[in-house]
Order: C-alpha cells, then sequence, then structure tokens
C-alpha cells in the first residue's frame, strides 16, 4: 500500500472537506484499468501478503491468501491492532457467516475512525485485496500511511537523492539502496552502484534488506524495471518496511547492550553452576561403579589370582584415586567461589540438584573409602590363607623380615627431643605426626600377631627349625613392647610442651589484642596533638580547649591499661623462666613491642603541655580577630545590598545566554553564603544529563563565578564548609547536622575545614552515578517487544546476540496476560528473576 502518484509524478492530496483534487481522476481511471490487468493483481497481492505477513509474525501469525485468510475478519482485525498499536473490539469466535461479517465489520469500522472512508467496500462484497483497501477520500496506501506516518522520502548524504514521484524514483534501485546505506553504510558501498544498471542496484537492495535487515522480499527487480511506470502501491509498502526496520533500531540497540550485560553475568554462573554439576555427576558415578568392586569379595583358589586383585588395589590407588581426589577439592573450591560471585552479583545462592551437595559427596566419599579398608583388609587375609596353605614358613620369614625393616630406626626417632626446641605450630605438626605414627604402629600390630600365629602354627606342625623361628619371633615381640613404651612416653612429652606453648600464645594473643588498639590510640593521639587548626570564633578555639581539657583525663585510665599489657608481656617471661621453654621467635600476632609502647607513652606526655601552651595563643588571637570581624561585618552591611542589584543584573544576561545554546540544558542553584553576613550570593550551573564527570562539574562551578571575589580559598580551588552546606542545601539535600557531619567525614577526612574541588568532584560524581536494576531491565525488554506486555521468539533473535536470545527464550516462562499472542513470553518476571526476587 503506498501513495498514488499521478501520471505526471505529483502526489495527490484530499483536501480539509473530504474532496479530492481534480487531476486524481485520470489516476482513478488508470487504476480501474489496472484492477483488470493480472500480472498488476497478482504483483498487488504478493506485496500486500509479504507485507501483512511482516507485521502478523510480531503476533506469532502469518497469511498465505489474501481473500481466504482475512474472510473471518480475525485476522484482519489483529493486523490492524499490531500496525496500530491499538485494542479493536473483541472480535467473535464463531463459524457462521454472520460471525465473520461481524468481525469484517470491526475492522471496517477502526479503519473509518482514522478518518478513512471506505467506498464500495462491505463485509459481504467479494474480499479481494484492491475492493478491500480501495479508498475514496485518501491515496490507497492509507492504512499504510495512517500507521506509519514518518517514512523517510528525502535521502541524505552520499545519495544527494530526493523523491518526488513514487514510480520512478525508485525505479533505478539507487532510492533503495540510499535508504539502507543512510542507516546501515556498512551493508552497501554505494560509490560504486550505477545509475544505468537499475537491475543489480534492486537487487543488491533486495537481497541485503532480506538478509540483514529482516525486510521480506515484496517485490521482484525484473517487474520494476521492465514496467513503464512501476507500481507505487506496492513501492511504498516495501519502503515502509524499510522505516520500520530502521524506526527502532537505536533505542532497540541501547536496550539490547543492557541486558546482554545483564545476561552475560547469568550465564557465566549459570555454566559454573553446569561445571559444577557435570564434574559432582561424574565424581558421584565414579564412587558407584568403584565402591561395587570394592565390596566383591570372592575368594581365589590359586595365588597368582589373589596376587592379580592385589596388584589391581595397588593400580587403584597409585593411578585411579589420586585424579578423583584432586577433583572432589576442585569441587568444593568452585562451590565456595560460585556461591561468592551469585553473592556479590546480587544473584540468589546456588542449590545443587538433589544429591549433589558437597555434603551429599563427602558422604558418598567416606563410603567409598570404609569399603576401600574392608577391601584391603580382605585382601590380605585371603593372601595369608593361601600362603599358610603353600608356603607358611616362607610366610612367617617374609614378614618378619618386613617388620624389622619397618622398625628400623624407629627407636632412634622416638627418643628424639626435637619437641624441646619447636614452635607451636611446629608442636602441633609434631603430634599430628606422633598421632599418624600412632595409626601406623596400630596397623603393625595385626602383623605383630600374625607373626605369633604363624610361630605358633609352625610350631604345631613341628617345623624342623621352630627354635630359630621361636627366638626370632620372641626378639619381635620383645620390640614391639618397647616401642609403645616410647611411643607412650613421646606422647607425654609432646603434649606437655604442647599446654605450655598453647598458654603462652594465648598470652601473645591477649597481648596483641590489646596492644593494637592501645598503639592506635596513642598514635591518634600524637597525630591530634600534633595536628594544626584553623579555627575562625573564639568558640571554635573553646571548643577545641574544653576537648583537650577531656583527653588529658582521659590519661590515668589509659596509663593503666599500659600496665596491663605489659603484665601480660611479663607474665609470659616468667613462663619461659620457670618452665626453661625454649622460644623460638617473637610474638606472632603483633609486632608493638613493649619499648615500642613506653616510647610513644612518653611522647604523648611530652606533646599535651605543647598543646596546652599552643591553645592558649590562640585562644589570644581569636579574641584580636572576633574585635576586627565586627567592625568588617559592619562595612558589609552597608555595600551588601548594592552587590546584590548588581548580581541580579549578571544572572539575567547569563541566563539569556544559556537559552540560545542549541544543546539541551537543565540548571540548578548553587548558593555561596559569607558567615556573619546577612545577605548570599546565587549562581546557575548546568547539567547536561544528570550524571555529570569531572570536567562538566568543573564547567558548571566556574560558569558559578566559584572564582570571584578575593577569597584566597576559592581561588585556590577550595571551598569553606558553610559555602559547601549552602550548595548542597541549593540541590534539595535535607541538609541536618548529622547528615552534614557524614558528608563533611568524606570530602574532608583530614579535617581541614575545607572542601578541595577534586574531593566536591569525587562526592557528586558518586551522587549521580547510574547502576542497572531489575527495572531498568525490565524496560529495555519493553522497548525490544515495541511496548507490549510480552515478547517474542522472532524479536529476542532479532534484537540479541544468538547465544544470549536463546539463553533468555529457554529461560523465560509463557506470558498469560490477556492480551497473550501464541508463543508469548514473559520478561517481566524474567527480569525480577536476574536479580533473585522471583523464580525462573
Amino acid at each position: 500500500m503506498v501513495a498514488a502518484a499521478g501520471r505526471d509524478g505529483r502526489v495527490g492530496r484530499s483536501g480539509g472537506g473530504g474532496q479530492t483534487n481534480d487531476y486524481m481522476q485520470p489516476e482513478e481511471d488508470w487504476d480501474r484499468d489496472l484492477l483488470l490487468d493480472p500480472a498488476w493483481e497478482k504483483q498487488q497481492r504478493k506485496t500486500f501478503t509479504a507485507w501483512c505477513n511482516s507485521h502478523l509474525r510480531k503476533a506469532g501469525t502469518q497469511i498465505e491468501n489474501i481473500e481466504e485468510d482475512f474472510r473471518d475478519g480475525l485476522k484482519l482485525m489483529l493486523l490492524l491492532e499490531v500496525i496500530s498499536g491499538e485494542r479493536l473490539a473483541k472480535p467473535e469466535r464463531g463459524k457462521m457467516r454472520v460471525h465473520k461479517i461481524s468481525n469484517v465489520n470491526k475492522a471496517l469500522d477502526f479503519i473509518a475512525s482514522k478518518g478513512v472512508k471506505l467506498v464500495s467496500i462491505g463485509a459481504e462484497g467479494k474480499e479481494t485485496m484492491v475492493e478491500i483497501l480501495r479508498l475514496e477520500t485518501k491515496p490507497s496506501w492509507c492504512l499504510l500511511s495512517c500507521f506509519c506516518p514518518s517514512l523517510c522520502l528525502s535521502l541524505a548524504e552520499p545519495a544527494h537523492f530526493a523523491l518526488f514521484c513514487l514510480s520512478h524514483s525508485w525505479k533505478d534501485g539507487l532510492g533503495f539502496c540510499a535508504l539502507i546505506h543512510r542507516h546501515r553504510p556498512e551493508l552497501i558501498d554505494y560509490g560504486k552502484l550505477r545509475k544505468d544498471d537499475p537491475l543489480t542496484n534492486l537487487n543488491t537492495a533486495f537481497d541485503v534488506a532480506e538478509k540483514y535487515l529482516d525486510i521480506p522480499k515484496m517485490l521482484d527487480a525484473e517487474d520494476i524495471v521492465g514496467t513503464a511506470r512501476p507500481d507505487e502501491k506496492a513501492i511504498m509498502t516495501y519502503v515502509s518496511s524499510f522505516y520500520h526496520a530502521f524506526s527502532g533500531a537505536q533505542k532497540a540497540e541501547t536496550a539490547a547492550n543492557r541486558i546482554c550485560k545483564v545476561l552475560a553475568v547469568n550465564q557465566e554462573n549459570e555454566q559454573l553452576m553446569e561445571d559444577y554439576e557435570k564434574l559432582a555427576s561424574d565424581l558421584l558415578e565414579w564412587i558407584r561403579r568403584t565402591i561395587p568392586w570394592l565390596e566383591n569379595r570372592a575368594p581365589e583358589n590359586t595365588m597368582q589370582a589373589m596376587q592379580q586383585k592385589l596388584e589391581d588395589f595397588r593400580d587403584y590407588r597409585r593411578l585411579h584415586k589420586p585424579p578423583k581426589v584432586q577433583e572432589k577439592c576442585q569441587l568444593e573450591i568452585n562451590f565456595n567461589t560460585l556461591q561468592t560471585k551469585l553473592r556479590l552479583s546480587n544473584r540468589p545462592a546456588f542449590m545443587p540438584s538433589e544429591g549433589k551437595m558437597v555434603s551429599d559427596i563427602n558422604n558418598a566419599w567416606g563410603g567409598l573409602e570404609q569399603a576401600e579398608k574392608g577391601y584391603e583388609e580382605w585382601l590380605l587375609n585371603e593372601i595369608r590363607r593361601l600362603e599358610r596353605l603353600d608356603h607358611l614358613a616362607e610366610k612367617f620369614r617374609q614378614k618378619a623380615s618386613i617388620h624389622e625393616s619397618w622398625t628400623d630406626g624407629k627407636e632412634a626417632m622416638l627418643q628424639q627431643k626435637d619437641y624441646e626446641t619447636a614452635t607451636l605450630s611446629e608442636i602441633k605438626a609434631l603430634l599430628k605426626k606422633h598421632e599418624a605414627f600412632e595409626s601406623d604402629l596400630a596397623a603393625h600390630q595385626d602383623r605383630v600377631e600374625q607373626i605369633a600365629a604363624i610361630a605358633q602354627e609352625l610350631n604345631e606342625l613341628d617345623y624342623y627349625d621352630s627354635p630359630s623361628v621361636n627366638a626370632r619371633c620372641q626378639k619381635i615381640c620383645d620390640q614391639w613392647d618397647n616401642l609403645g613404651a616410647l611411643t607412650q612416653k613421646r606422647r607425654e612429652a609432646l603434649e606437655r610442651t604442647e599446654k605450655l606453648l598453647e598458654t603462652i600464645d594465648q598470652l601473645y594473643l591477649e597481648y596483641a589484642k590489646r596492644a593494637a588498639p592501645f598503639n592506635n590510640w596513642m598514635e591518634g593521639a600524637m597525630e591530634d596533638l600534633q595536628d594544626t587548626f584553623i579555627v575562625h570564633t573564639i568558640e571554635e578555639i573553646q571548643g577545641l580547649t574544653t576537648a583537650h581539657e577531656q583527653f588529658k583525663a582521659t590519661l590515668p585510665d589509659a596509663d593503666k591499661e599500659r600496665q596491663a599489657i605489659l603484665g601480660i608481656h611479663n607474665e609470659v617471661s616468667k613462663i619461659v623462666q620457670t618452665y626453661h621453654v625454649n622460644m623460638a621467635g617473637t610474638n606472632p600476632y603483633t609486632t608493638i613491642t613493649p619499648q615500642e609502647i613506653n616510647g610513644k607513652w612518653e611522647h604523648v606526655r611530652q606533646l599535651v603541655p605543647r598543646r596546652d601552651q599552643a591553645l592558649m595563643e590562640e585562644h589570644a588571637r581569636q579574641q584580636q580577630n572576633e574585635r576586627l570581624r565586627k567592625q568588617f561585618g559592619a562595612q558589609a552591611n552597608v555595600i551588601g545590598p548594592w552587590i546584590q542589584t548588581k548580581m541580579e543584573f549578571h544572572l539575567t544576561c547569563r541566563s539569556h545566554e544559556y537559552s540560545n545554546n542549541t544543546a539541551p540544558l537543565s540548571f540548578s542553584c548553587f548558593s555561596l553564603s559569607v558567615p556573619g553576613m546577612p545577605w548570599q550570593l546565587s549562581f546557575l550551573g548546568c547539567d547536561h544529563s544528570g550524571t555529570l564527570g569531572p570536567e562538566e562539574f568543573k564547567a558548571c562551578l566556574i560558569s558559578l563565578g566559584y572564582d570571584i571575589g578575593n577569597d584566597a580559598q576559592k581561588k585556590t580551588g577550595m571551598m569553606d564548609c558553610e559555602d559547601f552546606r549552602a550548595c548542597l542545601i541549593s540541590m534539595g539535600y535535607n541538609m541536618g547536622e548529622a547528615e552534614f557531619a557524614r558528608i563533611m567525614s568524606i570530602v574532608d577526612p583530614n579535617r581541614m575545614g575545607v572542601v578541595t574541588f577534586q574531593a566536591f568532584i569525587d562526592f557528586m560524581s558518586r551522587e549521580t552515578a547510574d547502576t542497572d536494576t531489575a527495572d531498568q531491565v525490565m524496560a529495555s525488554f519493553k522497548i525490544l517487544a515495541g511496548d507490549k506486555n510480552y515478547i517474542t521468539v522472532d524479536e529476542l533473535r532479532r534484537e540479541l546476540p544468538p547465544d544470549q536470545a536463546e539463553y533468555c527464550i529457554a529461560r523465560m516462562a509463557p506470558y498469560n496476560g490477556r492480551d497473550a499472542v501464541p508463543g508469548a513470553l514473559d520478561y517481566m518476571s524474567f527480569s525480577t528473576a536476574l536479580y533473585g526476587e522471583s523464580d525462573l
């Protein structure tokens, strides 16, 4: 549906009274002739069908045959709702002819309500495309232009191309190519196009539009080139599709970028979740496969078969189990890392699927190790059984040799006194090592008993070398008893030393906990006592004097704390001397020594009288300044009104200058007041976007006259407290004392009484900073959805990168609102779920 142009190329317009111009009549005669042309009607049907489908697909449907698919009026009403953005009357859902006629009449009534007068068109007529859309008082494309009023009919650089006739201006294809190049210059090299090759130009434009702009091919290049006067309706319909493709590109791109940023965080987190789930599943599956193997205790009849089982078990421990131990550790690390990332990105905590929690994996692992221990014991028992049957004597010699090899050097090891010079951490390590040895010793108990049992059996079988076997067995048993006694003795020595070192460690910790804050207090006191002060009134110096007196009143209690801290250190020294503990190092919790504490305490005591003297001198100086200040105030009250009048004139002139600027500006008021004077100066500063960078703040302050007057602070880029307070109040801050004190602690952490330019910029930048929220993501999706309450799969795939589009499609719930269409997705619940406010 496009604008009908006269034969001379002029576009007809309807008058205000609904009467058409006289020169429109020849075109109407020409249109009547075209109605008899089957080729023209086929082209019209193809073009209009493609145009209808380009809109209907937004609602998840399409048409194939205009007469049949529009006959019941349902899709015709849906088309009008999509292109107008308005709701029509509720359609009839019956299958009878009366229901279909009612729906078509509702569609025609809606078209008429938009100022379009329909001639010779009724719901019961022959519902061809031309009859439905043929109009009297407007061109036949008015349905299109009524809902697409901003068609781009003039093109910018590089084409220098203006359209005067809708048929001839598009015939060489340069118009279509220029329209694409204007908005997407990377798609077409306009400089290489030739006006004398219209077929190539048209095919290039149509192919690029279909491939990259999602605009269906509505016309064939051959039909346009081979026709003396191409049909304006078909051309205008095609051009309207370009308008729709480009009109929302910028808003959609901004919205898509915001969504992509948020989705990237979720995709990364979900990838970590998937990795965790897969690693957990693989590990649990391996445990489930391994436990039955370890629980298979079918006995073997030969020593060779049992030896093979033993070798397989050793391969399991040496080759198969270590990587799984690493996987288990990595799984716990990944779980903790993922939970931290979710918390920092304001997402809900990760809950693994049932049976895959870290605790579940630990339980399964415990079952594996229990089965492994049982399997190992069974293997040893089976080997013993077979060895007793075949090589009982050789087994005795082997076991005796193995045991003697293991005990070699153990007695010397147990008699070491390495704990006497060890630190607490080293003692604990020695204890753990000793516990491991005790476990190892207990494990060898079974071997000793086996040696004795074999010797007894050999005696019962009247083995010829029983005397030597018995002697060797007795020696092993005696050595075993000695190892047990030495083990117990070493444990007692280690535990006794551990208790002493733990006592010292607790004292060290208590010393550190009390020494650190006391040291900080002394450093703060020294800093305060040496801090230069800037005061302007007697009241201020009196306040400093009062605070100093209060500080001096705390010195006796501070001295008691110092003595208590030193007492802790002395107690450590007493324990070391009493129990002859050989300390391997200094206090591990702090580097603050008693000597350092005493030195700083002495320095504080020396600084107190110096501060007394400085306050007394400043008090005398402020008394002199107060007299001068009163004299200045009296004179300022005389000159103040005159300055106020001049400044108002200056502001009026400046506001006119701003009004002539082409950039959009908003204004905020800053007030600078002089303490002790009954007047203040007000200035206007501009804000381009609501979020100002440092250069914009600086420009605003300069325009405010921030460097005016003879105030030395303002000339050096600093503002005093009262000026800063007035500035904040003028910008809308609710400035109570507590709030102002909080802000001053940020912009003036050193308590200098002034606000530097950089501190002012940093504070305002933080105050105006923007952050992404669930509402902002929801608003971005609403833009991509064309202001609908739902979004479709096609819209997501069209506006977002492929991976993020599929991510949204897989997770968005179906939309169930009253205005839902087939396949509609609920982007609102999805947006809130991204921030953990609901469940996906």
